[in-house]
């Protein structure tokens, strides 16, 4: 079970990362425009970059407190936040319409909560 919460964390800090990445650094009228980020344009630049910057962190968060075994409750911490952008991410892709990616918002949000909870009990770092 642990080294599939591992597994499960390193993909998940993956994505996060990536996605944190492209909102924090595409410029705001570019990402706008790509393919199925159409959900940009219901908020600020601020609030994109914002959230990038949160993705970034969570993704952080999954994995270095934990291999560092520096505060490792860090890690299910950052998986809560995570869970909750997704439930935002879902929301707002429900929504516009965009099924196939609410679905996928649902799978990250699923995934998160799988380390979330594993962390915080069965399965924790102390």
């Amino acid at each position: 079970m642990n080294l599939a919460l591992w597994i499960v964390a390193g993909l998940l800090a993956a994505v996060f990362a990536f996605a944190g990445a492209n909102k924090l650094f595409i410029p705001y009228e570019k990402l706008a425009k790509a393919h199925g980020a159409g959900w940009v344009n219901q908020f600020s630049p601020g609030f994109v970059k914002a959230l990038g910057t949160l993705e970034i962190l969570g993704a952080i968060g999954l994995i270095v407190p934990a291999a560092l075994d520096i505060v490792p409750v860090l890690a299910p911490l950052a998986a809560a936040g995570l869970a909750t952008i997704m439930v935002g991410a879902a929301i707002v892709t429900s929504r516009r319409g965009e099924r196939a990616h609410a679905a996928l918002n649902v799978v990250y949000l699923t995934l998160t909560l799988f380390v979330a909870i594993a962390r915080f009990g069965p399965e924790s770092f102390s």
